[in-house]
Order: C-alpha cells, then sequence, then structure tokens
C-alpha cells in the first residue's frame, strides 16, 4: 500500500503596492532585490498578472475571495467584507489546513479574521468607514484616505517611519511562528501562513543604509513624462484634482527622489523577504511548502505624470506573481493573462488532491485554477481574460479594464472606452477607440467588458452603498469614544497606526507624523 502524499503547506508572502516593472526580474536594471530574484529563479513567474482592483482592500478581497468586486460590494478603501463570504481561509481549512495572518490584509468591518484562525498583529490602516468614498461630492474634494502627493515631494532618507514600525513586527510574529510550528510534536496539519508587509507602499522614505544603495547609481525617469490636464483621460484627470496635483506641483529632482526612495524600500522589504524565507528553510518546512509571492496592486510612479495606484494602465493595475514548490514546478516564465482571482482556484487544486473531503467552491467563481500552466506553460483552455474594477474616490463613475490577449479596453461610467494594443503600444499612448480598422476588436471586446455588468446597476449600487456608510462614519464621528472595528494584537493597536482618514488623520498625515527625524 502506498503512502499518502502529505498535502503542500501554502507561505503567501504578500508586498503592498509593488509594479512588477521595479524587480529585476521583469526588467529593471536599476533596483536592487536579490532575494525576490532568487526567488523568481525557483518559480514559475507570470508576465501579464494583474490586480482585480487597483487599490488595497478591494485588491485583497477579491484575491481571498476569488471574485470581482462587484459581485462581493468591495467598492472602496471604507467597503465591509461580509462575513458570509468564503475566503481563501475557509477552503483551506475545510481541508484540514490551519490559517494564519500577519500582517497587512485590511479587512473592514467587525470581522476582522474572514477565516484565518489566528492574526499574529493589529493592521496598518482603520477598519471603520473612515475611507469611504463620497461620489456626492466633487473629484476635486480631498481624498477620504487623506492622500495627496505629500509623500512625493517629502521623499528621502529617514531612520525610522511608521511602515518600518510595522513591517519589523509582521516580520518578528512570522518568524516566530515558523519556529514554533516546526518544533510543534502535536501539530501536524498542513499550515496556511500568509505573510503581509506594507512595504513599498509611501510614503517615499527609506532607512538610510537601504537609501545609500543607489548613491552612485542612475535613477531612471518615468518612460512616460507627465501629460499636461487636457490631455487626461476623465479618470486620469479626476485623480489629478483627488490627489491634489493641481496645488502640489512635483519637480524632475522630486520624481528622481521619489522614485530612488521607492527601489531603496523594495530593497528594504527584499531583505525581510530573504530573512522569512531562510527562517522557511531552517526550519525544514521548506521541502512541501507552495510559496507565493505577490502584491496587491502597483504603482504609477510617475508615469504620466501620475502617482499611487487607482488606474487601470499597466504600472498600477500589474502585479509581480511567482509560485513555487520545488520538485513540482520547473523555474519558468509564462505569458498568459491571469489575475489575483486565480489564486483561490488553483489552491483548490493543489492542496486537495490526495483529500478525501469536498473542495468544489461553494459558487462560481471569477478565476481559473493555474495548475496546468503551472506544470507546463501552457493551457489550451485558459480564456486569456483578466478584468479589473474601480470604483472609489477620484474617478467620474465605474471604472473597469478587460485585457485580453494584446489588447486592453477600459471603460469609465458613461465617457468614450479606451483601447490599446499593449504588443505595439506597451506604454499606452495611442487609443484606438476611433480607428476605423479597430472597430471590430473594440465591439468585441466590450461585449466581453459588459456580461453580467450594467455600469449604471453598479453606479447605483455604489451610491447606495456609500450614503449607508457615510451616515454610519458621521454618527461615529460624533460620538467621545467611537467604538472601532480594529484588531488589536497589542491593547494599544488603536493608537500605534492610522486610525483615521482625511488631511489631518489620515494616511499621509499621520505617517509623516511617525517619520524620525521629522519634517517641516
Amino acid at each position: 500500500m502506498s503512502q499518502k502524499t502529505p498535502a503542500p503547506n501554502v507561505l503567501l508572502i504578500m508586498v503592498d503596492e509593488l509594479a512588477p516593472q521595479a524587480l529585476p526580474t521583469y526588467g529593471n536594471s536599476v533596483v536592487q532585490a536579490p532575494n525576490i530574484s532568487k526567488l523568481a529563479k525557483e518559480s514559475v513567474v507570470f508576465n501579464k498578472a494583474y490586480t482585480n482592483s487597483p487599490l488595497c482592500a478591494p485588491a485583497r478581497a477579491s484575491m481571498l475571495t476569488g471574485r470581482l468586486t462587484p459581485s462581493i460590494g468591495a467598492w472602496d478603501n471604507g467597503s465591509e467584507l461580509s462575513s458570509e463570504l468564503p475566503t481563501i481561509a475557509h477552503y483551506l481549512r475545510r481541508l484540514g489546513y490551519s490559517a494564519t495572518l500577519s500582517g497587512k490584509m485590511h479587512f473592514i468591518g467587525p470581522d476582522q479574521l474572514h477565516g484565518y484562525q489566528s492574526r499574529l498583529t493589529t493592521d496598518i490602516y482603520p477598519a471603520d468607514f473612515s475611507w469611504t468614498a463620497n461620489w456626492s461630492r466633487p473629484p476635486t474634494d480631498p481624498n477620504p484616505a487623506g492622500v495627496s502627493m505629500r509623500p512625493v515631494l517629502e521623499a528621502g532618507p529617514c531612520l525610522r517611519n511608521l511602515q518600518i514600525d510595522y513591517d519589523e513586527e509582521v516580520q518578528y510574529q512570522a518568524k516566530q511562528w515558523l519556529w514554533d510550528r516546526a518544533r510543534s510534536k502535536e501539530d501536524k496539519k498542513p499550515f496556511f501562513l500568509t505573510v503581509s508587509y506594507t512595504h513599498p507602499h509611501p510614503p517615499f522614505d527609506a532607512q538610510q543604509e537601504f537609501w545609500d544603495l543607489y548613491e552612485s547609481l542612475e535613477i531612471d525617469l518615468p518612460q512616460v513624462p507627465e501629460l499636461p490636464p487636457e490631455q487626461l483621460d476623465p479618470a486620469s484627470l479626476g485623480l489629478y484634482y483627488n490627489h491634489r496635483r493641481n496645488q502640489m506641483p512635483v519637480a524632475q529632482d522630486q520624481v528622481l527622489r521619489a522614485r530612488r526612495a521607492y527601489y531603496a524600500m523594495i530593497s528594504w522589504v527584499d531583505r525581510q523577504i530573504g530573512e522569512l524565507l531562510q527562517t522557511l528553510k531552517s526550519s525544514g518546512l521548506d521541502e512541501n511548502t507552495i510559496i507565493i509571492f505577490t502584491s496587491d496592486h502597483g504603482e504609477m510612479l510617475g508615469e504620466r505624470g501620475m502617482w499611487f495606484k487607482m488606474s487601470m494602465y499597466e504600472w498600477s493595475v500589474r502585479v509581480p506573481l511567482m509560485i513555487s514548490w520545488p520538485k513540482h514546478f520547473d523555474p519558468k516564465f509564462v505569458d498568459s493573462n491571469v489575475s489575483l482571482v486565480d489564486l483561490l482556484p488553483t489552491l483548490l487544486d493543489l492542496c486537495s488532491e490526495d483529500s478525501v473531503k469536498p473542495h468544489d467552491p461553494v459558487e462560481g467563481l471569477a478565476g481559473h485554477s493555474l495548475k496546468k500552466l503551472l506544470e507546463t506553460g501552457k493551457d489550451e483552455q485558459w480564456s486569456d481574460i483578466v478584468i479589473s474594477d474601480f470604483t472609489a474616490g477620484g474617478v467620474p463613475g465605474p471604472l473597469r479594464m478587460l485585457k485580453e490577449g494584446r489588447w486592453k479596453l477600459i471603460t469609465t461610467g458613461g465617457h468614450p472606452p479606451m483601447l490599446f494594443d499593449l504588443k505595439e503600444d506597451p506604454n499606452e499612448l495611442n487609443d484606438l477607440s476611433k480607428d476605423p480598422s479597430s472597430q471590430k476588436e473594440l465591439n468585441r471586446l466590450m461585449t466581453k467588458l459588459s456580461e453580467n455588468y450594467d455600469v449604471d446597476e453598479i453606479q447605483a449600487r455604489v451610491r447606495k452603498s456609500q450614503a449607508r456608510r457615510l451616515l454610519i462614519r458621521e454618527v461615529d464621528e460624533l460620538s467621545d469614544d467611537p467604538f472601532r472595528w480594529n484588531w488589536k494584537a497589542r491593547s494599544d493597536d488603536d493608537i500605534r497606526y492610522v486610525r483615521g482618514g482625511g488631511l489631518q488623520h489620515g494616511e499621509h498625515a499621520t505617517k509623516a507624523k511617525a517619520r524620525f527625524p521629522l519634517k517641516d
């Protein structure tokens, strides 16, 4: 009788706001990330992986549930993820796994576990409705999370900041968990461990050691220079005002400093990832562990004059994706279009082969298993379609992208669509939507994009959800001691990290106060 093959462990390593274009594996010749590069050489690397929403909370909710954001109401960074939605953690626990989270997952609402049995740290961002978007206000209003160009203008070296505080805690807890798991004789369950760092998310601050790595290197400028407001599409124009670019112009030297800091932050988190993977190996847990490395979305990094994410251009919507499983997958590059919703069905496929328990999802998923692509690099049945949605602040209506093969279609509310041929036009400068020779392709993709998607219905649902949440937020803010849903790993977690919104208490203001040395 043959011995049953043990189920693989799963280590999901997430970073925040990492554009794959900034990694050596994807062609960047400036950035130093030796540990991520080493992992890539042992992995199946997906060249065309995309987020299903270029915003933190919706992207993570979509990834964990395997469903697109409109189907789960993940509209913005203040949208609650319903407790009735099964996640990767739920499905793997049904297969006999333990599920542990160290780091950021940006859950909104009272359920701060969503299938994970334990969280080793708090979250860096608020779990309430502080960051609810408000489409009844013009996009010129300040971003609800307090986003502005301040991180770009203040970019440079530092000794300490909020993200270093946070990620060092994430790192310590994750490594300790691995050691504890390795020496436990009782715990025989396969594990699903998620380690989620907040680097290299802005602000663009980096410790001096990592800033100095780029002292003698020539920092590259964006491939597409800043476009004037009159040349911006409606969604980009909305973000232009929402991010206060009209009030905070950025000079070329500030662009270079921000890009240098971003590269240095990548090097910083690369070191953490190297130490984490070494712990996995030293503890003897690496032999049968699937390692997944990805990000929730990208970072525009000055391309077209744009920063942060929230757009459907490649630097914002593409993500790195590497999957390693020693002795099972040969290292290779895959060019098929894939997205984060494919991770749930992939793990169901890989982790339940020897299980007698049912593992079919309770309802249809938006993604598909990557197993055949992982094994052979090809899948004749692969649809090669990815979809991404954005319904948060700064845009004049629901923003949706469909990518199939070389073609990318972008729609914004009731505005005319945009069509790009990324093979001929990788920088997305030539909109073919009005080109007579491209009308057949445009109409075909518009039909696919509109399947089970009514933009007027989405707009109505978003506005209704916003109204409900804004009312609750208003009432909460009237209280001297409002109830917060933040996960507490320490008693002071409600005051250590970002716990509010707006220009005074939001993300950028809070992080600026935690930087050392302080900036005026």
